[in-house]
This record gives C-alpha cells, structure tokens and sequence, in this order.
C-alpha cells in the first residue's frame, strides 16, 4: 500500500504542478493581446473547470469494467503507466488554471510549488483514506470544489468590472 500511495502521490503532485506552469507560460506568451480581456478569460475558465467538476459529480458512475465492477475502486490493479496517464488526464484543467495565473498577480514558482506539494500530500492521504472508506464522499467535495471555482471566477470578474 506505501508503494501504491508514492506513486500515485508522486504522479498526481508533479502532474498538477507543471499543467498551471504550462498554462502560466502560454498565458504569459500572449498576455499583452489578451489583456483587455482578461478578467473574462479567467472567469471563463475557471466557470468552464469549476461547471466540468459539478457535471462530473452530478453525473452518474459508469463502471470501467463491466464483467469485474468489484476492480473499479481496486487502486492496487493500476500500472504505474496508467496511474501517470491519469495524472496527466486529470491535470488538464490545471493548464486552464495556469492560465488565469498569467493575469493576476501571482507569484507562480510560489503557486506551483504549493501546487505540486499539497497535491502530493493529499494524494499520498486519500489512498489510505480511499482505501479504508472508499468513495462515500467523493460527490459532495466535486460539487464543493466545483462551487468554489466558479465563485472565484466570478470575484475575479466582479472586481474586474467594478475596478
């Protein structure tokens, strides 16, 4: 269980830290032409992540296997290659995020880093925690995270407008 918690903390933590550094480098490539339009393109992607994670949660679970749906919450049955590419999927919309970075004063080695740690702590603890209650409370922190993110988005657009 140690092994399987290491890798996919390690996955997970480095995955959702250079996804927003990435964003933030894009970001920051085209920041002079997108400048009058910032403050929309954080509360849309932010809108767009926080409204994914509310849609994801409010739809219903789909068995990845069909024959064996006991295997789908058997987090030992993934391959390190499998769990890396999860990482990555899962990451995706922390490019988004990276990318809103790019027009608020962020310090980004700062935000990264923060990133990259508590993503790797969390995960480290939710595999012994999932291990042991297995995804009781996974719906509520999707619809409380997703919630969260489009409030940000939209202080973000409210102060923006009201500056």
């Amino acid at each position: 269980m140690l092994r399987t918690a290491l890798v996919f903390a390690t996955a997970f933590g480095v995955s959702q830290a250079i996804m927003p550094l990435l964003g933030w480098l894009l970001g920051s490539t085209f920041a002079d032409a997108i400048a009058p339009w910032d403050h929309w393109i954080s509360f849309g992607l932010l809108a767009l992540v926080g409204g994914k994670m509310l849609w994801e949660a409010l739809s219903p679970d789909t068995p990845v296997d069909a024959e064996h749906p006991e295997h789908v919450h058997d987090i030992e049955a993934f391959s390190v290659r499998e769990v890396v590419l999860l990482s990555v999927a899962t990451s995706i919309d922390a490019l988004a995020v990276g990318v809103s970075f790019a027009f608020l004063n962020v310090d980004v080695a700062i935000a990264v880093t923060t990133i990259g740690l508590v993503t790797f702590a969390l995960s480290f603890l939710a595999v012994f925690i999932g291990y042991r209650i297995g995804t009781r409370f996974r719906r509520p922190a999707e619809i409380v995270g997703g919630l969260v993110l489009i409030g940000i988005g939209t202080q973000i657009l409210i102060e923006h407008l009201t500056a």
